[in-house]
């Protein structure tokens, strides 16, 4: 699992690259040193994703609570992607 402390630690490289955190949370460090954080999950038998938000912006601890509401959402048997689009 992440820390705030190995997430200070992420440099970027030439290509971006994702580093886990648990049940489907990750972060994506891109080369301008750009740090998404995003969520990967399967509805209705497909690969989707949400972008959370970019670190600092979105905390770790933010993240892993909007990671626990979308996979509320999932339990429930709604999309989190749609349920989003629904509220914008």
């Amino acid at each position: 699992m992440l820390s705030d402390a190995k997430i200070r630690t992420l440099r970027p490289k030439e290509k971006a690259y994702k580093v886990y955190d648990d049940r489907g949370l990750y972060m994506v460090v891109n080369p301008n040193g750009s740090r998404w954080w995003r969520f990967k999950y399967k509805y209705d038998g497909k690969e989707r994703g949400i972008s959370l938000g970019v670190y600092p912006d979105v905390t770790l601890a933010y993240a892993r609570e909007q990671l626990q509401e979308a996979r509320q959402l999932l339990a429930r048997g709604i999309d989190p992607s749609a349920q989003r689009r629904t509220i914008k």
